[in-house]
């Protein structure tokens, strides 16, 4: 066995690789030719609503990696993820509503809401926003610089806990009124919506949703192995020991305040990527996505899928999701009773998610206080 395929074993495992493998067959092959080539009369014909859906759930999987990676990992539990990925997914949001052009509701070169409140040019913060490498880099940016900003003051003042979920919480909040308003630029309630094209494919055109849908299969993939990556280095062991020991790993000489903030920063930009995935295949954006219940969700999810696991955050995300598009159909009045047991039921009997209930290989698991 070389050296190659004995590092890909030691961070995946032979059944994490099949797990894998199996995952990338199904979104790659299964997925496109029953959506694309069955017809659409027969049983296992995969409809425009289930690529969406399963796009849009997969957006949210990344996320929860991302959040792992942070709390599950490093101990730190934060309640504003759901503030990076809007910023992600208004960021891009920007490129595909200059792609509109002169083919929206006014005809003019400005986006259809500037119009309508009598803006006569684009403001500073849309330069270059016709340009995907743009859009592209402030995706993660954005995100990132945010995250960098806040982390490092915060970090350097030891601000953790209960403190810091409070701080994130409140920021993520700001956001969210910041954004409603008209004279931000941002299109206030409404957002952005009615996108039609990207990179001159139409968004409408199964071909591109379908190929949409793959991009984001191959990004949570991507962002599922970077973060294993780090976990299985000797950077992941110091963020586990700052998980359970953060003084000790200060007193042995271990910068934790760059340790945290790196692995924030990075946790961030995968949140914002996830949120410019997220945005084409949805077809809008607004301020209700930097809502803080938004964030609070990204939680429960890494709590009912197993913290510190990364593939139980992922499996959790698609679980709650998927089952808050049945409930939420079915029976609307009742989703959000449901979330609350399932959480408590979770943390009650399930202390290590859904993932504690299969065999792994010997692991140290998160502490209470982490």
């Amino acid at each position: 066995m070389g050296p190659i395929t004995s590092t890909l074993t030691r961070l995946y495992g032979t059944r994490g690789w099949l797990a894998l493998g199996a995952f990338a067959f199904v979104l790659f092959v299964v997925f496109p030719v029953l959506s694309l080539v069955v017809p659409q009369g027969s049983a296992f014909h995969v409809s425009a609503y289930w690529v969406t859906l399963i796009g849009k759930i997969m957006c949210y999987a990344i996320v929860a990696v991302a959040m792992d990676l942070v709390w599950g990992y490093t101990g730190i539990l934060s309640l504003g993820h759901g503030l990076f990925f809007a910023l992600g997914g208004y960021a891009f949001g920007m490129y595909l509503m200059r792609q509109i052009g002169r083919d929206g509701q006014y005809q003019a070169d400005l986006p259809d809401f500037m119009v309508f409140l009598d803006w006569k040019e684009l403001p500073w913060q849309w330069w270059n926003s016709d340009q995907f490498w743009w859009a592209a880099l402030l995706v993660v940016a954005v995100p990132g610089l945010l995250a960098f900003v806040f982390g490092f003051f915060a970090f350097r003042s030891r601000v953790k806990g209960v403190y810091f979920s409070i701080i994130t919480q409140a920021l993520t909040f700001a956001f969210m009124l910041l954004f409603f308003r008209n004279d931000t630029g941002f299109g206030g309630n409404n957002g952005f919506t009615d996108f039609k094209d990207i990179l001159g494919f139409d968004l409408r055109s199964p071909n591109t949703r379908v190929v949409l849908l793959l991009i984001t299969a191959a990004a949570l993939a991507a962002s599922y192995m970077a973060c294993q990556a780090i976990v299985a280095s000797r950077a992941g062991r110091v963020l586990r020991a700052i998980r359970d020991a953060e003084s000790r790993t200060r007193f042995l000489g271990y910068p934790v305040e760059s340790y945290k903030l790196w692995v924030f920063v990075f946790s961030a930009a995968i949140a914002g990527a996830a949120g410019a995935l997220y945005v084409p295949q949805v077809g809008i954006i607004n301020p209700s996505e930097f809502a803080p219940i938004n964030s609070i969700e990204v939680v429960i999810w890494v709590a009912v899928g197993g913290r510190g696991t990364l593939y139980g955050s992922a499996a959790g995300a698609v679980l709650v999701n998927y089952a808050k598009t049945y409930l939420t159909g079915a029976f609307p009045e009742i989703w959000l009773y449901v979330l609350g047991a399932m959480f408590v039921l979770v943390t009650v009997f399930l202390p290590r998610g859904l993932a504690g209930l299969i065999p792994s290989r010997k692991r140290r698991e998160p502490t209470e206080g982490g």
